[in-house]
């Protein structure tokens, strides 16, 4: 349910309180969240209108209460029972001289185009605070009035009703009967929920090696309210044995919600089928289980705009949504993409926005990573508004560090700009010329083609700042017809300036100069980027009861800690391998350099690894290499060596159906070498078990490519953690390597084997950084170290 935090700390919502006269226990539920449950009617509308952020909000709150007179009463605390049910809130102000009770609301632009459905809930908010105020101070009648500010005038338009106490009860009543129901059904479906997790059984007979530990510790964590990192292998089940314990503490220790989060669609699909194992043991188990998909992939109408006039699922979504939420709840179980979609469209109502909708009554919400730690991410602002007590579960959390570095990263190229102003209308092309013209006055100053600064140029960035300024104000007068090119900018533009406000040591900001040539003038790109996420995701982490980070390559834990903004006290578990280190042979071609001035050296050595290797044991092998350049060069080396040996190759503009055609090649008991990029799309979430994959030769090191932008980033890390090179080149390196090498023993029935090629891997610091249960033998080569080493050379 949508529970909130009372000023005492508790949670409204699930838990009983008594009701004033000490009766009966009620279901506690905030005015704002019962009136969005039962006043909101009318069209979905997403056009956007520039809005207030939620500090011009309560500066624009904090205003209005400075205007009114002495005796005038802000921030009211109130409180009202109708049978079972206990509704409370906080009024924004109330007039004693004048009877009046206000509700404070800030917008931009044109009053008019607030949207009907906001306004009807606004006026359910405030007539609900009328009711509880007149019962609270026995009034007979009172004044309910809106008060709408204009952040950019700072403007008030009042829009006042007179009410008759015993009309405002009635519409409380009205409002508190229709939530009822649903209330006391949700409070039952929590108390058959928690029974049923507290009987839960784990659904087969026995945990698979290593399972039950992961287990254990998982719900020692969920009932403790700790962050805790998991480093397990494939092949123990790391899913269930993250959801199960996580559903067992919801009942135990009161978690209103579990989020499961994956990098990958295939992430998502192994979530579901865990929690349908688990209901299928059970053979009836109350837990509501929600998928998110992406926007686009969940959108009926492309190229639609999503509101009434244009879309005909967002037209009446508000008035159809009842029926539809009614018929998921009953129905239960998983709410599939296809199960949503199903729903949707059968009540004439948007699947996606269905799908948010459903995420105030799922126990499991099961979705990619950026619908939690994005800067906008749904189910953390719910959880922050809501108060709600999740376990959050991180699948593959090794991704995280790359796609968090995504979301708080930002760029603006002047050229998007220059296509912004041309299709401008007039009104907005004296802004978009000013900051043109900074820009270019800039790119005069300056000649190196790269170069890392240590703030934003102040003059550009207000030129910026005043320029969405401009579009905010025109938007808000005209909200409907923007051509797409200045709309792009302007979103863009509007996410660089709030990370821009953001930025600190974590981050980088940088130029790429074009220089002027061939009649055209100089253009640059100005970038942030974030290279430690670390200070944006402590913040979603701290909302989390609970949160659980598994991969089977997440060490050294310091590492991942130190990036991903984990507490200093965040738990580390490392589960055993189920693999015998005799199912997978693990050796070292250590005569052989992959270091960019030494490649054309290694082509036919490597060639000749490939081709004896084949000879002892015909089977199914993967090639990975560092770049698609060194890729070709291998293959067609090897086919110059061994030319009807059956080879096929990745190649950059490779699609999904390409990548299929790639994978369909391995087949049990078939023949042939194909090669990949390390880091690419076979690297990792491929499954080829048995004789479909027999061996891995990874023709690298894994180091990241030494250029301008890594270096900048390596001297970031060497300043905030003294670990430059580790955190910057060899740990993700190394990582690349293991889960390219993790392809190979996916059951316990598997056999194969690894050869890692390249004479650094004999070194004991990088030998450390290799799965435990790998037994390392046949270094082949020189013996001595190789001079050098240390430091990374270009393409690693």
């Amino acid at each position: 349910m949508n529970a909130r935090i009372r000023p005492d700390g508790q949670r409204d919502g699930l838990e009983s309180a008594p009701l004033p006269d000490g009766s009966a226990p009620a279901y506690v539920v905030a005015v704002r969240a019962l009136c969005e449950f039962t006043a909101r009617q009318g069209d979905l509308d997403l056009r956007f209108s520039p809005s207030p952020s939620a500090q011009e909000g309560q500066a624009g709150h904090v205003l209005i209460a400075k205007r009114r007179g002495p005796g005038y009463e802000t921030e009211i605390v109130l409180a009202g029972a109708y049978r079972e049910l206990l509704v409370r809130g906080r009024a924004d102000g109330y007039d004693p001289v004048a009877n009046r009770l206000e509700e404070f609301k800030t917008y931009r632009g044109r009053l008019e185009a607030v949207p009907a459905n906001r306004r009807a809930l606004h006026w359910a908010q405030a007539k609900m605070y009328g009711h509880l105020l007149c019962a609270a101070r026995g009034l007979s009648n009172l004044d309910v009035a809106l008060v709408y500010l204009d952040i950019a005038t700072e403007r008030e338009t009042v829009l006042s009703e007179a009410y008759a106490a015993a009309d405002l009860a009635s519409f409380f009543r009205e409002q508190c009967e229709h939530f009822l129901a649903w209330a006391l059904a949700e409070r039952a479906h929590r108390q058959a929920r928690d029974a049923a997790l507290s009987g839960l059984r784990f659904p087969y007979e026995q945990f698979r090696p290593g399972q039950r530990e992961l287990a254990v510790a998982v719900y020692r964590a969920a009932r403790d309210g700790r962050a805790l990192m998991v480093q397990a292998p494939t092949g123990i089940g790391k899913t269930l044995g993250t959801l199960f314990p996580a559903l067992k503490a919801c009942a135990g220790d009161g978690l209103d919600k579990v989020f499961f989060l994956a990098a990958k669609t295939s992430g998502r699909a192994l979530a579901l089928g865990a929690i349908d194992a688990l209901r299928s043991a059970a053979g009836s188990l109350p837990v509501r289980a929600l998928e998110l998909v992406a926007r686009d992939k969940a959108c009926e109408n492309p190229g639609r705009a999503c509101h009434g006039d244009d879309c005909p699922l967002a037209r009446g979504f508000y008035d159809r949504l009842p029926a539809a939420r009614a018929e998921a709840v009953a129905v239960g179980g998983t709410w599939d993409r296809a199960g949503v979609r199903r729903l949707g469209l059968a009540h004439g109502v948007c699947p996606y926005f269905l799908a948010q909708e459903l995420v105030r009554w799922s126990d499991v919400v099961v979705g990619d990573y950026n619908y939690y730690y994005d800067g906008s991410g749904l189910l953390y602002a719910l959880t922050a508004m809501c108060g709600w007590r999740v376990a959050v579960l991180v699948d593959e959390a090794h991704n995280l560090i790359e796609r968090a570095r995504g979301m708080y990263s930002a760029s603006l190229d002047q050229a998007a700009l220059k296509a912004a102003r041309a299709a401008a209308p007039g009104a907005l092309r004296r802004p978009l010329g000013a900051l043109e013209r900074r820009w270019s006055a800039w790119n005069r100053l300056h000649s190196a083609s790269y170069q890392s600064l240590p703030a934003v140029p102040a003059g550009w960035l207000a030129a910026l700042q005043q320029a969405t300024a401009a579009v905010t104000d025109y938007l808000a007068e005209m909200p409907v017809g923007m051509d797409p090119a200045v709309q792009r900018f302007y979103f863009d533009a509007l996410h660089f300036t709030r990370l821009a406000e953001q930025f600190g040591d974590h981050s980088l900001f940088d130029v790429r100069l074009v220089h002027a040539r061939e009649g055209r003038p100089a253009s640059s790109t100005f970038s942030l980027r974030n290279v430690v996420p670390a200070p944006f995701l402590a913040v979603r982490h701290a909302a989390a009861r609970a949160t659980v980070l598994f991969s089977g390559t997440l060490g050294p834990p310091d590492f991942y800690r130190d990036m991903l903004g984990l507490p200093g006290h965040a738990g580390w578990l490392e589960v055993g391998s189920p693999f015998r280190s005799e199912q997978l042979s693990v050796r070292i071609a250590a005569h052989v350099s992959t270091r960019f001035h030494d490649r054309e050296r290694s082509i036919p050595l490597i060639g000749s690894l490939i081709t004896e290797q084949y000879a002892t044991r015909p089977g199914n092998y993967l090639v990975f290499a560092s770049s698609f350049d060194y890729l070709r060069r291998l293959s067609d080396g090897l086919r110059a060596q061994a030319g009807d040996l059956p080879v096929w190759e990745q190649t950059p503009e490779m699609d999904e159906g390409g990548r299929e055609e790639f994978l369909a090649r391995f087949v049990e008991g078939g023949r042939g070498v194909g090669f990949a990029v390390l880091g690419g799309a076979f690297s990792e979430g491929v499954d080829l078990p048995g004789s479909r994959l027999i061996g891995v030769f990874i023709a690298t090191l894994g180091l990241p490519q030494v250029n301008e932008v890594n270096e900048k980033m390596r001297a970031v890390m060497e300043a905030r953690f003294g670990r430059g090179f580790e955190y910057t080149y060899l740990y993700p390196g190394l990582r690349k390597v293991v889960q390219a090498a993790g392809r190979v023993i996916r059951t316990e029935q598997d056999e194969g084997m690894v050869m890692l090629i390249d004479d650094r891997y004999r070194r004991q610091d990088i030998r450390r950084l290799l799965p435990t249960w790998w037994r390392v033998g046949g270094v082949a080569g020189p013996s001595r170290e190789c001079a050098g080493t240390r430091e990374p050379r270009p393409g690693g």
